[in-house]
């Protein structure tokens, strides 16, 4: 068969490492009843080792050129084959409502935001796996204090525990990338229920990190339009002389539902 042109615009970089592929593709385990959902299989490294697994498995890809090389070499699992982009799929559908682990070799470029719909159905996904650029990787599974902590360590670890599992050297790819890799998984906690208003604790969230070297009594004041500020007595708070990356997510939480006390009273 005719191999599959690696494209730049879709950030195309073919993993060529079988045993690598195997120990990825074996990430999923951790969750093993449930059904799969590969993104972005490309040649089918990965794939050919997930399909040996005895449960419902599918995979999306966008490149056109890669669905047919993969038709062509499985005939028999084209039904499973979803030919789109899965940051516009209904994800509800791909399984008639039932949970899946995510799992894939990632394009770097739309990583955070395959992460950030997977943040959105939490409830379908209880577990995601998979291969990213190394720093990103080390940002979702960084704990506070550290340079890495940041919006995605955040937003993440308040549904998921993260695991980075190991690193991957830029030559078993091709072509071969200027970073290195890294394997992470998440994994549902037990949380259901936040404690505060799930969309301001994301707002509160990227607007600190948006200016994570001032302390938060600087930074908030973006939560507040022009008409609306808050209160002097709200900037004396504790919390407030520290800065984004020394908060756990607990303390965002807090955050989150000061701020939200805050917006009450003064209107905002």
């Amino acid at each position: 068969m005719k191999q599959v042109r690696a494209k730049k615009q879709l950030g195309q970089h073919f993993l060529t490492d079988l045993g690598i592929a195997r120990r990825i593709a074996d990430t999923v385990d951790a969750y093993p009843e449930i059904p799969v959902l590969e993104i972005g299989p490309g040649m089918g490294v990965m794939t050919q080792y997930l399909k040996e697994k005895p449960r419902p498995f599918k995979v999306v890809e966008i490149d056109k050129e890669s669905v047919e090389y993969l038709n062509e070499r499985w005939p028999d699992f084209s039904a499973q084959i979803i030919g789109g982009d899965f940051l516009r799929m209904d994800l509800d559908k791909v399984f008639d409502g039932a949970r899946f682990v995510l799992t894939g070799n990632y394009p770097y470029d739309i990583s955070s935001q395959i992460f950030f719909k997977m943040l959105d159905n939490k409830d379908l996904i209880p577990c995601c796996t998979g291969m990213i650029q190394r720093e990103v990787a080390l940002r979702i599974a960084s704990e506070p204090g550290t340079k890495a902590y940041g919006i995605l360590s955040v937003l993440i670890q308040a549904w998921y525990d993260t695991e980075y599992l190991f690193t991957v050297d830029e030559t078993v790819f091709n072509p071969p990338p200027k970073v290195k890799s890294a394997v992470i998984r998440m994994t549902r906690n037990g949380v259901t229920d936040l404690g505060c208003d799930e969309t301001l604790f994301k707002r509160v969230v990227k607007t600190v990190f948006n200016q994570r070297r001032k302390m938060l009594r600087v930074s908030l004041k973006q939560i507040f339009n022009g008409t609306t500020q808050a209160r002097p007595e709200f900037f004396t708070n504790e919390i407030m002389t520290k800065r984004p990356e020394q908060l756990t997510v607990q303390q965002f939480v807090e955050l989150t539902n000061l701020v939200a006390e805050e917006l009450a009273a003064v209107g905002g």
